[in-house]
């Protein structure tokens, strides 16, 4: 019979609701029973004990919560009750021991990748179109217009466009705005077509739209051109075409440091046009629009070949977080991380606001002082700038976070936590460094979704899988973001945008073990190119540099 409340950890002392809970219910946990005085939503928690003002609250084994109120044995935990509370951590003993899977049914196996000078294998092959200030988000996208669909990048289908020219013909035809809402259109689904491709060897070519490059602080400017350096260098990316101004603070020469910082071998493709030097704006996107296309003709010369699994880089990713995430996606995530690791395979576990309370084990876990005490370093240093302007790291949870039982900060994170599996901490980074090492590395992003994948595939993430409780459509533009569902239930309401469902680990048909196997699969046939993330064929291509300083 399916389990209808969860004891995470033996030192906890709140238990988690697997589905809907009525108040007068009786509840065995371990050797005790209890009563709950409230009705409990499944991903939410009820007390294990009676709880004083200040008492501490446990869960995953570690402190996320303290009293505020008394809460007596069986009572809803709820934000009124409790308030966040992580614990301290310092520099401590390593403990590198770890799980170790097994992984002889992925010995001998492959990937079929796009092999690449510096050693590097992507599961993708794209052409960059990159503006380095903003001042040219304007001809890049005119370049975008020019190129996407005359090369078959771009479906020419859509059901959204069927829908306004029947709306076009109501309005012409005298309807009112009341009329339209009640309109009932004949829409299907649209069918995706994608015209012949020119180049079938390319993916496609994209276009890194941004908001930074000039009137910043010089940490931001270096910090961009960091970024924009790691998706000209990453493993999916066969070359570039770089649109500048000229005057701004992003110049090309920055650029190319960081590039050559990055892969001192460089030997990809690389056009840089300077707009003031150049001239007259017709001439500048001529000249581009040549270059794009000549490099496109270079990067159709590579075609997929076998890789080991020892290639892959995988970042972890989660999102629109739920109460499940915790027990279903992100320990699944985290075995798949493991298997990865033991491979051979590099994974990257970001967002530091959400290992806020985890600290002390994940430093632990660093292989060597140095790296534990960087780890420890940038943790303070984030959170003690995020304080200096108001809002420290318990202001990280979201309203549907806290709606579906993730209340503190130190919930979330300890959850947050489980996609990195049990491998030892080999580097810990900051944005926008590139993965050097094999094994979990640990990366210094925001929270934010978009930012935190931006700055995952920036640091060569060639994958991302995406854990989420409450369903979000984030893509990248060079890397699938392959989406992994908490509950059967999110899987089945969103289809179109959710690949995996990991919610078989609540019901019980599976073990985290066996759906950690099953996303593993996924990541194998998805970088074959044998299928595509829905991210990638909703075109759900967003980049968002992160931003830490202010503007002058």
């Amino acid at each position: 019979m399916r389990a209808r409340t969860l004891k995470i950890h033996p030192k906890d002392n709140i238990e988690v609701a697997l589905s809907d809970l009525k108040a007068g219910e009786i509840i065995r946990s371990g050797d005790k029973s209890v009563t709950l005085l409230n009705d409990i939503a499944a991903k939410h928690k009820f007390a294990l004990q009676d709880f004083n003002i200040g008492d501490e609250i446990v869960m995953y084994g570690v402190l996320v919560g303290k009293a505020m109120l008394p809460v007596k044995t069986g009572e809803i935990i709820t934000t009124k009750n409790i308030k966040h509370a992580s614990g301290d951590y310092q520099l401590g003993e390593r403990k590198t021991n770890w799980l170790i899977p097994d992984t002889s049914a992925w010995k001998n196996r492959t990937f079929m990748g796009y092999h690449r000078a510096d050693g590097s294998v992507g599961v993708a092959n794209y052409w960059l179109v990159i503006p380095l200030v903003f001042c040219e988000n304007r001809n890049v996208q005119v370049i975008q217009e020019a190129f996407v669909k005359e090369l078959g990048y771009q479906n020419d289908v859509s059901a959204e466009r069927d829908q306004v020219k029947q709306l076009i013909k109501l309005y012409r035809s005298g309807k009112k705005a009341s009329d339209i809402l009640a309109a009932d259109l004949d829409i299907d689904a649209a069918v995706a077509t994608e015209e012949e491709k020119i180049f079938p060897n390319v993916d496609g070519i994209k276009f890194l739209n941004h908001s930074l490059g000039c009137a910043g602080i010089k940490e931001d400017t270096r910090d961009l051109c960091g970024l924009l350096a790691g998706y000209i260098t990453h493993a999916n990316v066969a070359g570039a075409t770089v649109l500048s101004l000229g005057c701004q603070n992003a110049q090309i020469d920055m650029l190319k440091d960081e590039i050559f910082k990055r892969d001192p071998g460089f030997s990809k493709p690389l056009y840089t046009l300077e707009q003031q030097q150049i001239g007259n704006e017709s001439d500048l996107l001529k000249l581009a629009v040549k270059q794009t296309f000549a490099g496109l003709i270079q990067a159709n010369e590579l075609t997929r070949q076998p890789a080991p699994l020892s290639k892959l880089c995988v970042g972890l990713e989660c999102g629109g977080s739920d109460g499940f995430s915790g027990i279903s996606a992100n320990p699944s995530l985290g075995h798949a991380s493991d298997l990865i690791v033991e491979l051979g395979g590099s994974v990257i576990l970001a967002e530091f606001p959400e290992l806020c309370g985890v600290e002390q084990e994940l430093s632990d876990r660093c292989v060597d002082d140095e790296t534990a005490s960087r780890f420890i370093y940038l943790m303070r240093s984030y959170h003690d700038k995020a304080k200096a302007l108001g809002s420290g790291f318990e202001s990280n949870p979201s309203a549907g976070n806290v709606r579906d039982g993730l209340i503190t900060d130190a919930i979330k994170s300890a959850g947050a936590a489980k996609k990195g599996g049990t491998s030892p901490v080999t580097d810990v980074l900051d944005y926008p460094e590139k993965v050097r090492k094999q094994g979990l590395t640990l990366l210094c992003t925001p929270g934010s979704d978009v930012e935190s994948t931006t700055a995952e595939v920036g640091a060569g993430a060639t994958i991302v899988i995406f854990t989420t409780g409450l369903g979000t459509p984030t893509g990248n533009p060079i890397a699938p973001v392959v989406k992994v569902s908490t509950s059967t239930k999110l899987y089945q309401k969103m289809t179109d945008i959710i690949d995996i469902d990991a919610g078989t680990v609540i019901s019980g048909e599976e073990s985290i073990n066996e759906a950690g196997e099953r996303i593993l699969e996924q990541i194998i046939r998805i970088a074959s190119g044998e299928e595509k993330a829905k991210a990638v064929t909703s075109g759900h291509d967003d980049f968002i540099p992160w931003k830490r300083g202010i503007s002058l």
